[in-house]
């Protein structure tokens, strides 16, 4: 059989957007993988464990948290990326290699859907040059999804194209129509026009949920400042928000 590792994609924070398909892995694996990003965010792997101890039905599992190295924050971004993920690959490679047995299965739980902004693909396909293993991936519900739902509103406008980008190619190349927008620290959406629409949300599908909407105008400045508290409350956030041109 040999190793086998499920990515498995378990929603934005909500147990309840853990799909079926997902509940089947969780309890199919021996042995879940963990990045440690240090106590202030301790309550990522809390979540993780919270869904583990609701769906899997023996338990007997193990969890085993491994240190994120940090990514430099100077110098070229791609470099920097690239070298991050290498110090991951490293870390992970000797984790599979010594946790988990010749035919043990393990996962990583991937926020939100693996193929979404996440780097846990392109690292396991460089851990699979170093170890013997094989990998399955579950999607899972994204943050957009959340986002729209939570808003209930449809992504798109009628026969209309949405881009998904992040906030440094957004500061780089402008809108145009409408752009879902991720890992943006710098709240790039206030550079927009005034009559540009936002629907803003943070922390989605969790018990510190975060939800605001209408024109950069009218709520851009109160965005920023319910972000930057919510930050320093936490020690981290994750938001994402969807624009549309006027």
């Amino acid at each position: 059989m040999g190793r086998h590792i499920h990515v498995i994609g378990i929603g934005a924070g909500d147990p309840g957007y853990v799909t079926v398909q997902a509940v089947e892995a969780l309890n199919d694996t021996q042995v879940f993988f963990a990045m440690d990003k240090g106590e202030q965010k301790s309550d990522l792997v809390a979540l993780r464990r919270e869904i583990c101890t609701r769906f899997i039905r023996e338990p007997g599992y193990r969890f085993v948290e491994l240190p994120d190295p940090k990514r430099s924050s100077g110098g070229d971004y791609r470099d920097a990326v690239s070298e991050w993920h290498a110090a991951r690959t490293r870390i992970w490679a000797t984790a599979i290699a010594t946790e988990l047995g010749p035919d043990g299965v393990g996962a990583f739980l991937a926020w939100g859907d693996p193929s979404l902004y996440d780097s846990t693909l392109r690292i396991l396909d460089a851990v699979a040059a170093q170890v013997d293993f094989t990998f399955d991936v579950i999607p899972g519900i994204t943050a957009i999804q959340a986002l729209t739902a939570r808003h209930r509103i449809p992504l798109n406008d009628v026969g209309e194209p949405v881009l998904i980008t992040t906030g440094r190619q957004l500061r780089s190349r402008g809108l145009s129509g409408a752009a879902v927008v991720m890992l943006d620290a710098d709240c790039t959406f206030a550079a927009c026009g005034a009559d540009t629409r936002i629907w803003w949300g943070a922390y989605l599908g969790t018990g510190d949920e975060l939800l605001v909407a209408g024109t950069v105008g009218e709520v851009g400045q109160r965005i920023v400042a319910l972000r930057a508290e919510a930050r320093a409350r936490h020690g981290w956030i994750m938001d994402t928000y969807l624009l549309r041109a006027v």
